[in-house]
């Protein structure tokens, strides 16, 4: 019975979350974090909307970056499109959001990419 209790709690916490933060806007662009896990360096990187960036043997584009209407600090929604430059193989096609990274996360043996904010100017 605690078990469901906690579920339902969190449950309810989550809709009620989601439901207030219905209104998006759309950024500029956004600040992404390139870390090589060869080399242990982590970058960052500026990057607008519509534009694409090389970094190491991995090619990044930005398709849309959306935040909370009002609240451009709280959370990034950024769509990404990763593709290795050598090989043209999609490594990443999709949504990455900043406050949970893991969530839908990028899968490389080499390089780990995630945003951490929109740009809203």
């Amino acid at each position: 019975m605690k078990r469901f209790l906690c579920v339902f709690s969190a449950c309810c916490a989550l809709a009620s979350g989601a439901h207030a933060q219905q209104a998006v806007s759309s950024g500029t662009g956004a600040e992404l974090r390139v870390l090589d896990k060869v080399s242990g360096q982590s970058s960052n990187y500026d990057l607008a909307s519509g534009r694409a960036i090389e970094i190491g043997q991995l090619t990044v584009a930005l398709r849309a970056c959306r935040y909370p209407a009002g609240a451009p600090a709280n959370d990034a929604f950024a769509y990404l499109d990763v593709i290795e430059t050598k090989t043209a193989e999609i490594v990443f096609g999709g949504w990455m959001i900043a406050s949970s990274p893991a969530l839908n996360a990028m899968e490389h043996s080499r390089y780990d990419v995630w945003v951490l904010r929109c740009k809203t100017s």
